[in-house]
């Protein structure tokens, strides 16, 4: 067994969990780095600097069979698992008008995030209740706290999941806990502004412009920042933070949530 904490990070090819996986990289942790896509896994592993092991391993969240391998394999490759952060996800919002919303879509969209991290809690609960200690957090988004997406449903969902997990796995030690990113700087971010500049007739740089004039800290969040969050919540001082959803937005979102 490994004397170093040990997290599992899914969707680690790409999006922000790079960020993420630096960040506790950086603070000791021996990494298992979880995507589809071995060929970004390799790379993203490659990026990442420290003196911790990193080990990449194929998986399909939606599928069952996968994910209980892989938690296989990240066990008997380090004999302990700390932290889970299900980060797997479509970055393909889905909405429009509801005569022209794809039911089939927005179902396989909901089975890959809040169906894969079920999956993946379910995988790693076993060993951290062996342990009497874990931690789990799930990365949502902004959109559950709004009605621009259809497809923002799926965080709505991830927030419940955390809350009735909290619940349950509190008494073994476990806390559950939700991230929710707002505008944080990614690929798919700079490939969106792109996209709006182009309909819109002006440059990227306008429309990001545009969006951080929106948010009260006046710039976009980086992914290190929620990767410094997650690391927070799985150490020692975040113990009795349990079953929240916590925004990592520069205060993008404006509701009040008590």
């Amino acid at each position: 067994m490994t004397g170093n904490p040990v997290a599992i990070i899914t969707g680690a090819s790409g999006g922000m969990a790079p960020g993420i996986a630096q960040v506790l990289c950086n603070k000791g942790y021996a990494l298992v780095l979880v995507a589809r896509n071995m060929v970004g896994l390799r790379k993203a592993a490659e990026k990442l600097g420290g003196s911790t092991r990193v080990e990449a391993i194929s998986c399909d969240v939606t599928d069952t069979a996968s994910v209980n391998t892989m938690v296989a394999k990240a066990v008997e490759q380090f004999g302990r698992i700390d932290l889970l952060v299900n980060a797997a996800a479509s970055s393909n919002p889905i909405g429009g008008s509801i005569e022209q919303v794809d039911v089939d879509a927005l179902v396989a969209d909901t089975d890959t995030k809040v169906g894969g991290y079920l999956r993946c809690i379910q995988a790693v609960v076993p060993i951290m209740k062996a342990r009497g200690l874990g931690c789990i957090i799930n990365v949502g988004g902004l959109t559950g706290r709004s009605s621009d997406t259809l497809s923002g449903l799926r965080n709505v969902a991830v927030t419940h999941l955390t809350k009735v997990l909290a619940d349950q796995l509190g008494p073994f030690g476990l806390t559950v806990n939700a991230v929710h990113p707002g505008l944080t700087r990614t690929p798919h971010l700079d490939e969106l502004f792109v996209d709006m500049a182009a309909e819109k007739a002006v440059s990227p740089h306008e429309i990001e412009a545009e969006f951080v004039s929106q948010i009260p800290t006046r710039r976009l969040s980086m992914p290190q920042e929620v990767g410094e969050a997650i690391a927070f919540l799985a150490s020692a001082h975040g113990g009795s933070i349990n079953g929240e959803s916590i925004a990592i937005d520069g205060g993008y979102s404006r509701g009040i949530y008590l």
